[in-house]
């Protein structure tokens, strides 16, 4: 709708909104009426109406087979339409038209705000199978013309929240219709079911809505008396969530006034028991999956412990250099656990990941704070394994350009690592430069026999399914590793 309505009318931002509000809300006029909705905006030049939006009834059969969004109407073509826009009146005369051979009947209402006319509502209900209606039927269609006539006379939609969230009552759920003094003058049957289930039994004709619900649910799982006179009373245009210890339900009113006076209002209700259970169910289990992160990031860090303890008791260098090694690979996947037990999805920002892992490679190396490593660009939000792979490979891939391309002993020695990330078209391009000593002059990565290489190498092309390069740094001294990754 907001580019139909850049490109064609005149329409300004507040009407947006209210147009807006108004879909927010006519999936209900549609069940009401049994009819099809569409929204028609007038063009800027004056020379007829563009489709902009559309609801279909489940309620009943539609009028329409094609969607019609986007289509043009010339004035003259719709006579109904060009009456309602211009006289600002609800148009219902003419006979029935016939589309793919089925009659339908348009009526037309003006889409008032701020005492003008801004669009034009085109309701189409296909009179295949019509009948003598029932008593559903009519509460049903009388509620749909006092609607109709509060968005004449600019009453509807109400200003403020939006009512279409995924859990909103719809008519099927449960209708009651009641009137100004907030007593029930019709409930429908799934309506009824409802409150039945929160311990009522009998009718609910007569008796007030607001007081019945006060016996049936208990304070603490009511909202404040305010919401829930105003709502079950049919007062406010709201929701509220009411319940016992063994039902939820979602209240949802509507007030009626369709020449401005407070007529009563209709009140949607929906079962939400099971979605309310479901819910629990997935905190309960985000919440057991953060405590296993956590958990095993604090076994992690105990056989990091170990392995540090082992290695100071080493005689041999080659082994307890192999030990600490050991230790930062072990210290990196526990980092990722770490983010993973604060996170509420298994999904994690990597740069959250990567800064702390690139001072952890610097503080326990032999350069200590002469080297540091600096980050450009950012990785974004990784699936969780894809990050504790990825978290491997570039401890790695620092580790080697800490011990390899510095001289500890050198007492001048300032250098710095930068580690490059872009994502670009389902691709995450790495680069990790350093200044340093750069490759020997025979260096092969194919034939390296390194253990951190060839971790790296599984773990990319295995893993990961990306391209790892490993060579000279462009443009001077040291060097360069490179990733080539896929991303969602």
């Amino acid at each position: 709708m907001t580019d139909l309505v850049r490109s064609h009318t005149e329409l300004d931002a507040d009407d947006v909104a209210w147009l807006q509000l108004l879909q927010a809300d006519w999936q209900i006029i549609a069940d009401l009426s049994f009819a099809d909705l569409v929204l028609w905006l007038p063009d800027r030049e004056g020379k007829g109406f563009w489709a902009a939006g559309q609801m279909r009834p489940t309620t009943g059969p539609t009028a329409y087979v094609d969607d019609v969004i986007g289509t043009f109407v010339p004035v003259g073509r719709r006579p109904l339409i060009d009456a309602a826009y211009a006289e600002g009146r609800l148009v219902r005369e003419g006979d029935p038209e016939w589309r793919d051979d089925v009659p339908v009947r348009v009526e037309t209402i003006p889409v008032r705000r701020a005492g003008r006319v801004i669009a034009v509502v085109a309701r189409n209900t296909n009179l295949l199978g019509v009948r003598t209606p029932s008593r559903l039927e009519l509460s049903y269609l009388q509620s749909a013309a006092d609607l109709t006539q509060m968005i004449a006379h600019g009453y509807f939609p109400a200003a403020g929240q939006r009512s279409d969230h995924a859990d909103t009552p719809r008519v099927g759920d449960g209708f009651l219709r009641v009137d100004a003094a907030g007593r029930v003058v019709y409930a429908s049957p799934n309506g009824l079911s409802v409150f039945r289930r929160l311990g009522h039994s009998g009718d609910l004709t007569g008796l007030s809505l607001a007081d019945t619900t006060r016996e049936l649910v208990p304070p603490r799982r009511r909202p404040d008396e305010e919401t829930l006179s105003a709502v079950l009373g049919g007062r406010a245009h709201r929701d509220t969530e009411i319940g016992t210890d063994g039902v939820a339900l979602i209240v949802r009113s509507i007030p009626l006034r369709p020449q401005g006076d407070h007529i009563g209002a209709l009140v949607l209700v929906r079962d939400v028991t099971d979605l309310r259970r479901r819910d629990r169910e997935l905190v309960t289990k985000d919440a057991t999956i953060r405590e296993i992160h956590h958990r095993v990031k604090n076994n992690l860090q105990t056989v990091a412990a170990l392995l540090r303890l082992q290695a100071r008791r080493m005689d041999n260098e080659s082994a307890r250099l192999a030990l600490e090694e050991a230790v930062r690979r072990v210290g990196s996947i526990a980092i990722v656990h770490e983010i993973l037990s604060q996170a509420v999805e298994e999904r994690v920002d990597f740069d959250e990941i990567i800064d702390p892992l690139g001072r952890m490679v610097t503080e326990v190396s032999a350069v200590g704070s002469r080297v540091r490593v600096r980050r450009t660009g950012t990785f974004g939000v990784l699936p969780s394994e894809s990050a504790t792979a990825l978290a491997m490979v570039l401890t790695e891939l620092l580790q080697n350009a800490v011990e390899h391309g510095f001289d500890p002993d050198d007492a001048d020695l300032t250098g710095e690592i930068v580690l490059t990330a872009q994502r670009l078209v389902g691709r995450l391009h790495v680069t990790v430069d350093d200044d340093g000593r750069g490759l020997p002059a025979d260096f092969d990565l194919d034939a390296s026999s390194s253990l951190g290489l060839t971790i790296v190498r599984t773990l990319v092309e295995s893993e990961l399914g990306g391209q790892l390069e490993l060579g000279p740094r462009p443009g001077g001294r040291g060097t360069r590793a490179g990733l080539d990754l896929p991303v969602e």
